[in-house]
C-alpha cells in the first residue's frame, strides 16, 4: 500500500533530529491541509513515514513544517523539515 518510505527530521533553532513519532502521527491522522496526497501517509517510528506515490518528499515537508510551525514547536522560530527518501532494498 505504501509505495515510499521517507527520513523526515526537524530543525529547530539550528538543532536537527528525527521528527518525534508524536508529531508525524498527529499529523498524519488528520487531514489539516485538506489536501488529498496526505491521506495515505503512516507514522513507522522517529523520524519514518510511509507515503503513497501522490505525495513528494518536498510537499511533505512543506505541509509538516507549516502545522509544526502553527502549533509552536519552534520555540517561537519557524520549523524547518527536511525529507528525504529512503532507498529500497
Amino acid at each position: 500500500m505504501y509505495a515510499q518510505k521517507f527520513n523526515v527530521n526537524v530543525v529547530i533553532r539550528g538543532e536537527a533530529k528525527p521528527c518525534p513519532l508524536e508529531w508525524l502521527d498527529q499529523f498524519c491522522m488528520r487531514n489539516f491541509t485538506n489536501a488529498a496526497e496526505f491521506d495515505d501517509t503512516l507514522p513507522v517510528a522517529d523520524g519514518r513515514v510511509e507515503t503513497s506515490f501522490r505525495l513528494t518528499p518536498e510537499r511533505f515537508a512543506e505541509g509538516l513544517a507549516a502545522w509544526l510551525t502553527q502549533r509552536g514547536k519552534g520555540e517561537g522560530q519557524p520549523v524547518i523539515v527536511q525529507v528525504t527518501p529512503l532507498e529500497k532494498n
